[in-house]
């Protein structure tokens, strides 16, 4: 069968991609952008891409035999008007996935606001280690498996499970298609903004998911959120695993950065973790995902030693390289709690080092909440722990960058620059070595992580 994907360079569309081909069919792709790691990854494997979205016969004629929409596209983009006025077969992502594959496999699923890719990642990389090759679908690339998506050879499948919509054509959360048999809820905060009107409207989504999963399944949730509590009050049918409680999953013991802690369930010790990960907001992924590995069959002491050799994920705090001492991190932390946990556990890391260095904390407002402004009153409070602050504000940003931040503008400890020129200019002319440049934005940032150290090395 041929696959047409609208929208294919996306994480999960991607994903989606490489299952596909793995599974034996002709697919190709489009995509408004495309640009690595995802489309290397989609090369590959031998799947052609056709960057745009204009209506073109050499992508569509001969038609496929489906089209699968992803949800960046709606009615209006030209491809999408072809397909609807050819009468062509089309269904979304989510659909596909879980009538192809999810439907006789284990479903862990992990969901909420914060920290789906990384859990998503441990849970898979624990069941490896353990021999049980789970196929997954997640958001970035885990370095243990240097790709997104696998079929696997196990029941076992690991999927990312994200609440925003699934297509033009199905407003739903994605995850309601997974029907997850082990589901992590991480968090929950309001977000996506400009397709939920407020918390409210996500909390009935993540209910509905809640009402996927069998009995005799599992749902893991941190013991203190209460947004999280306000779903579950709604009405729980499943068996519930509390984690941060002394009472469910607990650290007895930890040092200052999280690199290195102690695990227990209940009174029962579990093993310990020494790894290359830090700060609370990992140690909270990594307390879920030993919770789903054990509902898996995996012992805790094999999942803890694993977890020992988690190597992270690409684009979440990954050091991208170091120039005259100057060190650049890339993180996708986009959202005011993401951006402080990220920059906290930095902080945390280079005091237990004593280490002197000082942080600048580089931000592109790209997701469409954050262009929209709606939490932007927080994220002086999410940067606070950084020395240094350089705003990206593109056209049409919707709030004002230089109102929010006149204190620390009028301290010389922000920038505010219009495009990515003025960033590299900037932060060429205020770091020096010993100094950590973490960038953090959902997106490509104009190649800014490249660029800058390409003028980094060219400073004499």
């Amino acid at each position: 069968m041929h696959l047409h994907i609208l929208g294919i360079c996306g994480t999960f569309m991607g994903g989606v991609a490489l299952l596909a081909k793995a599974l034996g069919h002709q697919v190709s792709g489009s995509d408004r952008n495309v640009y690595p790691p995802m489309s290397d990854q989609l090369t590959a494997a031998g799947i052609q891409l056709h960057e745009g979205y204009d209506y073109n016969p050499a992508q569509l004629d001969p038609p496929p035999d489906q089209v699968i929409i992803g949800n960046a596209l709606s009615r209006g983009t030209p491809a999408v008007e072809a397909v609807l006025a050819e009468g062509q077969r089309y269904l979304s992502g989510p659909q596909w996935l879980a009538e192809n594959l999810l439907h006789e496999r284990w479903v862990i699923a992990v969901a909420g606001t914060h920290g789906k890719t990384t859990t998503a990642a441990m849970v898979a990389w624990i069941l490896e280690d353990a021999g049980l090759a789970p196929g997954f679908l997640i958001g970035g690339i885990p370095h243990n498996f240097g790709l997104s998506a696998r079929i696997g050879s196990s029941p076992f499948f690991v999927v990312e499970a994200d609440e925003y919509d699934t297509a033009f054509f199905d407003k739903r959360s994605k995850f309601l298609h997974y029907r997850p048999r082990t589901l992590i809820l991480n968090n929950l905060e309001f977000d996506h903004a400009d397709i939920f009107d407020d918390l409210a409207a996500i909390q009935r989504q993540f209910h509905h998911l809640l009402r996927t999963v069998p009995g005799n399944g599992l749902v893991i949730a941190p013991a203190a959120d209460p947004a999280l509590e306000q779903v579950i009050a709604m009405g729980c049918w499943t068996p519930l695993e509390r984690t941060a409680t002394p009472a469910g999953w607990h650290t007895p013991e930890r040092n200052p950065e999280a690199s290195h802690f102690s695990v227990a369930y209940a009174s029962q010790h579990c093993g310990s973790v020494t790894w290359s990960l830090n700060g609370d907001h990992n140690l909270a992924n990594a307390l879920a995902a030993l919770a789903a590995a054990r509902h898996s069959g995996v012992p805790p002491h094999l999942a803890t030693s694993a977890l020992g050799r988690f190597g992270g994920v690409k684009r979440r705090m990954e050091l991208r390289g170091e120039v005259n001492g100057i060190c650049l991190y890339d993180d996708f932390a986009h959202h005011p709690t993401a951006i402080r946990l990220t920059l906290e556990g930095l902080r945390a890391r280079l005091r237990s080092s004593a280490d002197r260095g000082r942080i600048f904390a580089l931000l592109d407002p790209r997701s469409n909440t954050m262009r929209m402004g709606v939490q932007a009153d927080r994220l002086p409070a999410a940067l606070a722990a950084a020395d240094y602050m350089l705003l990206h504000a593109p056209p049409g940003l919707g709030w004002e960058p230089r109102r929010l931040f006149g204190d620390a503008l009028a301290a010389g400890r922000c920038w505010v620059e219009p495009d990515v020129h003025a960033i590299i200019e900037r932060t060429c002319a205020e770091a020096r070595p010993g100094d950590h440049l973490l960038i953090m934005s959902n997106g490509g940032f104009e190649n800014l992580h490249q660029r800058l150290l390409q003028a980094l090395r060219e400073i004499t």
